[in-house]
């Protein structure tokens, strides 16, 4: 009974030093082993050992983060200021380089996203941020994991969800639309002015050549006359008539 008094405590300090030398990593985490201060290893997935006092472990999730980048203020090419906010994907692809080249890699991937953001954006006008999403979406992403490399994160995609203009710049554009349809509009109208203009001048050309025709016009006008309601009748004469009739000597 005395031994057992004497020797408990040190059985429990010993089952709890067993214990505390195994740790689990789920199938997503990873574990970044320092041994007295300097980088041992990485373990894991499942069970590992981990040895108190000695070593120490830091746990580094490998799953796909979600990153909201906060709204920035971004001046285009084109001296327009909008404000653009977007959505990045990244993930951890070397636990060692996440947690030893950056103190914090969650933090730094958020700030360079933001400088990155407005430095890309700031390179293009308008129209393209408006128009070009796709391809403004890719720049931002391989700029983005060119510098992320060195913190063993790999940048997969990045979204632009919103691009937001002030009302007097929305008016501006609506201004400038409602001008470039009338000029199409005029554009249309003047180039089938001078369809007509043209077919006028052949028709009129093949006329001149074929006397007969003309005839035949000068009897179609007389029958839409004789159709008109009006109480004046006009009755065109050919031009060749008078010529006839100055002709004629008198006797």
């Amino acid at each position: 009974m005395a031994t057992l008094y004497y020797y408990g405590p040190l059985l429990a300090l010993a089952a709890i030093f067993l214990l505390s030398l195994f740790r689990v990593l789920r199938e997503y985490e990873r574990g970044v082993i320092f041994m007295l201060g300097r980088f041992y290893k990485v373990k894991g997935p499942g069970l590992i050992v981990v040895i108190p006092i000695l070593q120490q472990m830091v746990r580094v999730d490998l799953r796909t983060v979600v990153m909201d980048v906060p709204t920035q203020d971004v001046i285009s090419r084109d001296n327009v200021s909008v404000k653009v906010n977007a959505v990045v994907y990244f993930r951890v692809i070397d636990p060692q380089k996440s947690i030893i080249q950056v103190e914090d890699f969650l933090n730094a991937t958020s700030q360079l996203s933001q400088t990155t953001l407005r430095s890309v954006l700031g390179q293009h006008e308008l129209d393209e941020m408006l128009a070009e999403r796709e391809t403004l979406n890719a720049d931002i992403q391989e700029s983005l994991d060119k510098q992320t490399d060195a913190w063993g994160i790999k940048v997969s995609n990045v979204e632009i969800k919103h691009v937001d203009l002030d009302e007097s710049m929305i008016r501006a554009i609506a201004k400038q639309a409602e001008a470039e349809r009338e000029r199409r509009a005029k554009v249309i109208h003047a180039e089938g002015e001078d369809q007509a203009a043209a077919k006028l001048l052949s028709a009129a050309q093949t006329l001149a050549q074929e006397p007969q025709a003309i005839q035949l016009r000068y009897m179609q006008t007389l029958t839409d006359i004789a159709g008109d309601k009006s109480s004046t009748i006009v009755f065109p004469l050919p031009v060749d008539i008078f010529q006839t009739m100055a002709s004629v000597k008198p006797k």
